[in-house]
């Protein structure tokens, strides 16, 4: 698996990460052995990034049970913030964010984070200044290696030009492409790792019909953008087509897919390693297929 220097952190990362919002939500306790399947594999197939966050559900226990003693195989992110998991508290808080901070250590077994970011926050908590610095507070007392901010739009751009994260998580696909006119070229002036999630939108490219959730803005963007016609020369397949389109942009770092499937993993890693790169006519033409249609289209929170 091709790695990556996640900005100025110098972490080595693999360009497929793993997000675990989905092994958190969907997997209970009693299916920790499933957990283990898929989590042993992407390390075994050289992923080596994990984007877990303390409010996936049960997704930080399910790591520190089944994997902790491979900590050495793998970069570790978590995020912080919301008041999750029997916690009392308020949302953004220096003790709400301490205390996650804490939690997280303890569920997943090990006693060093590579990142910790804040969790989609918006620009009135970064400017009151209190979350931002409870999360330096805990990198300088050793519990996280870096700091970082995941999120869209004003909020992300505010943490990029602020110089104090050290990443930067934010939503990018073929139909959700607003990053990169503004915040991708910023984050790059400022040396940050850039993280892409929700790279394949849902899978809503070609879909015949709109997913669920906020999936169906992506379905009806999708459709607009294949109005005109298929794209000449794309792939067939349209998780890679998503796939490569993201992993183009000379910004990215890595891009986070989830899934507790383990087929759909492997399907994944055979993408990334034997398919791509995409053709640069491909990514131009889903360029300017976005830019003569989006009608002040945002990020997706």
């Amino acid at each position: 698996m091709e790695t990556r220097t996640l900005g100025k952190t110098n972490l080595p990362v693999s360009r497929l990460g793993l997000g675990l919002s989905e092994l958190g939500y969907e997997l209970t306790l009693a299916d920790e052995a499933r957990a283990a399947q898929v989590l042993n594999q992407a390390l075994d197939a050289g992923i080596n990034f994990l984007d877990t966050s303390a409010c996936y559900n049960i997704s930080e226990e399910l790591i520190g049970r089944t994997i902790a003693h491979r900590r050495d195989d793998y970069v570790l992110a978590t995020k912080c913030g919301h008041v999750a998991g029997g916690y009392r508290g308020r949302d953004w808080t220096a003790q709400t964010i301490t205390d996650s901070i804490e939690r997280s250590l303890k569920r997943l077994k090990t006693d060093r984070l590579d990142l910790v970011q804040l969790h989609s926050c918006g620009v009135d908590v970064l400017e009151k200044g209190e979350a931002i610095e409870a999360l330096l507070a805990a990198q300088k007392a050793g519990k996280t290696r870096f700091v970082g901010y995941s999120g869209d739009n004003e909020a992300a751009l505010w943490a990029v030009r602020s110089g104090l994260f050290d990443t930067l998580q934010t939503s990018f696909n073929l139909v959700d492409q607003a990053a990169r006119r503004e915040l991708f070229p910023a984050a790059q002036a400022q040396g940050m790792g850039v993280i892409v999630k929700r790279p394949i939108a849902n899978a809503a490219w070609g879909a015949e019909r709109s997913p669920s959730g906020y999936a169906n803005d992506y379905f009806r963007r999708a459709q607009a953008m294949l109005a005109a016609g298929p794209i000449p020369g794309a792939p067939d397949d349209r998780i890679l087509l998503a796939l490569g389109f993201a992993l183009a942009h000379a910004a990215v770092d890595t891009v986070i897919v989830g899934t507790q499937n383990p087929r759909h993993l492997a399907a994944n890693i055979a993408l990334v390693e034997s398919a791509l790169p995409l053709a640069s006519e491909v990514v131009a033409a889903l360029h300017g297929r976005f830019d003569q249609t989006e009608r002040e289209w945002r990020q997706l929170r």
